[in-house]
């Protein structure tokens, strides 16, 4: 009988004490950084549908936690809670109903063209998901309107677990780069994504402590 294919590594599952020591053998700055943060506590939340979770990044953009998750949920309420958030259930949602649950017209629009996608299989469902790497899923999904590479890597990361997304034009890795590395100023995504180069294949995480890098006090980095 043929083997089965090998599973493809995720995270935080297969961060490995070996993963570890590679990484602070591949970078010592990067090592201090990981010494004095301590041990790499990333949560994924359940993807159970990229349609769902495509379309609360959107509503998400540019509004404060709270008054997006107010309007999701009455976005919610219109469309159906849990398996029901559907791409056609979406479509048969009046445009008015889904405006007077908070949407604007930029956002209802970006609604509507990701739910026509998740139906014609741009978006593809969640077993084609998991099949498909990384640079795919961000060529699918950065064909809806509004959906960026951004919007994409944080569902690669804290979503699929996938180890090797470098989200270079993420202000916090920027800054948190800039902090660990004793840099003068932010680096270019350019710079920051040919340096990441030698945390390959697990960029994810040194993305994840850089972003902790930006939470430790400022003394830290001293000496």
């Amino acid at each position: 009988m043929p083997r089965p294919a090998p599973t493809a590594p995720r995270l935080p599952d297969d961060y490995t004490p070996a993963v570890r020591r590679a990484l602070v053998r591949a970078d010592p700055v990067l090592g201090s950084l990981m010494k004095r943060v301590g041990p790499f506590c990333m949560e994924l939340s359940p993807l159970h549908s990229p349609f769902a979770a495509l379309a609360r990044s959107i509503v998400y953009q540019q509004l404060h936690g709270r008054a997006a998750a107010s309007i999701f949920a009455r976005v919610s309420e219109r469309v159906g809670q849990g398996r029901r958030f559907t791409p056609q259930a979406l479509m048969d949602v009046p445009d008015q109903a889904l405006r007077e649950a908070g949407l604007s017209a930029n956002k209802l629009a970006a609604m509507r063209d990701l739910a026509r996608k998740s139906l014609d299989g741009t978006v593809p469902p969640l077993a084609r998901v998991k099949r498909m790497d990384d640079a795919t899923l961000i060529e699918h999904f950065t064909q809806v309107r509004g959906i960026g590479q951004w919007t994409v890597e944080m569902l690669l990361i804290f979503r699929l677990g996938r180890p090797d997304v470098l989200p270079v034009d993420d202000y916090g890795v920027r800054k948190g780069f800039m902090l660990a590395y004793g840099l003068p100023e932010m680096p270019r995504p350019k710079e920051l994504l040919a340096y990441g180069e030698r945390w390959r294949p697990w960029r994810t995480v040194a993305s994840w402590y850089l972003w902790r890098a930006t939470e430790l006090p400022p003394e830290s980095f001293k000496g």
